[in-house]
């Protein structure tokens, strides 16, 4: 008997909530079961920054979890995953996430999945950054995560914002060994150039 994989997804408050939505489209295409935790702040940049309604969003995923449930399965170790997506992440939870504080679930999850050893992928949005961002990126990326800029990879020719949007994500699940279809690759196709 083969178990389902799952992943979660993380969506915090940071500037980019489309990111997160972007990345349960693109997971509802795979064979896999889609945890889902949403933080305060991200609810808030929702409304504010988007046309997106948070119910229609939550149902994009196989399981939600409440950010305040401490207790969830996705807080525990012994509960395989294969990792974990923030997108977007905020200065606050990467922080929060470097540091171990683990105050709400958002947190709590990814702690886990360091600790357990498995894939952190934190979509970090904020410019400038201040020496402080730099070394909570730094002490991520030291105890295994991967700190993913969502940043544009203009060789695409992208005409939309969501051509921009699908590639960094895409590009963020292929961390993860998931395969997102007819990605423009370079090398691939007509995206080669040739000195």
């Amino acid at each position: 008997m083969t178990t389902l994989q799952r992943i979660i997804v993380g969506i915090s408050g940071a500037s980019g909530f489309q990111y997160g939505v972007k990345a349960l489209e693109l997971l509802r295409a795979q064979d896999l079961e889609v945890h889902l935790v949403i933080s305060k702040g991200a609810e808030k940049t929702c409304e504010l920054e988007t046309d997106y309604q948070l119910d229609d969003v939550r149902a994009m995923a196989d399981v939600v979890h409440p950010i305040g449930n401490l207790g969830a399965a996705i807080s525990s170790g012994s509960f395989k995953t294969m990792g974990m997506l923030v997108a977007p992440c905020s200065m606050r939870s990467l922080g929060s996430i470097a540091n171990c504080l683990t105050d709400n679930l958002l947190t709590r999850a990814a702690d886990v999945v360091l600790k357990e050893r498995r894939r952190l992928v934190l979509l970090a949005r904020e410019t400038p950054l201040n020496l402080g961002h730099i070394r909570n990126m730094q002490a991520i990326t030291e105890m295994g995560g991967i700190i993913f800029p969502p940043v544009p990879a203009l060789y695409q020719r992208p005409q939309t914002t969501d051509e921009i949007i699908t590639h960094s994500v895409s590009r963020a699940l292929d961390l993860f060994g998931i395969d997102v279809k007819n990605l423009p690759r370079w090398g691939e196709g007509h995206l080669t150039y040739n000195a």
